[in-house]
């Protein structure tokens, strides 16, 4: 794990947190997991259904790859760090307007779901090429850090 620890705290500081971040994310699936086969989803509470919600995006759109599709071939460390910080961003989000706001995981994924929604752009973040260059997929990862602010900022509308 530390092996590469002084290359990314020159080249990308905030990718250290990032990773122990997602790891206890999934982490905390898998214990979850457990207890969901025995009680059901409807008996966690609704941070433990942001938690698998999150950890299914990790392991579906980040981790899954198919090494001859043009967007998963290769992934540059820039965008491995925004597409993680993306999800450790709508993670936080996700679980202050839970905590904080007493939203429910239902109507966060009510309110993030369908086409263009930010749920969909989480998945989405994958097939971004490369290929586009590091200026405009970062502008875009901007972007859409800036919508989960938006969303989560404007709970009244939920």
């Amino acid at each position: 794990m530390n092996a590469l620890s002084k290359f990314y705290q020159t080249v990308e500081p905030e990718f250290i947190k990032l990773r122990s971040v997602v790891r206890e994310i999934l982490q905390e699936e898998d214990s979850l997991s457990e207890i969901v086969q025995l009680v059901g989803k409807d008996s966690i509470s609704e941070t433990d259904k942001v938690t698998l919600e999150v950890a299914r995006l990790i392991r579906e759109d980040f981790l899954a790859q198919n090494g001859f599709s043009p967007h998963d071939k290769y992934c540059p460390f820039y965008k491995t760090t925004w597409m993680l910080k993306m999800f450790v961003h709508f993670f936080n989000e996700a679980t202050k307007g839970v905590k904080q706001n007493k939203l429910s995981w239902n109507k966060i994924k009510k309110k993030c779901s369908g086409e263009g929604g930010l749920l969909y752009k989480l998945s989405a973040m994958k097939f971004k090429l490369p290929s586009d260059g590091q200026e405009k997929l970062v502008k875009e990862f901007k972007q859409l850090q800036d919508e989960i602010t938006e969303t989560f900022r404007n709970i009244d509308e939920f």
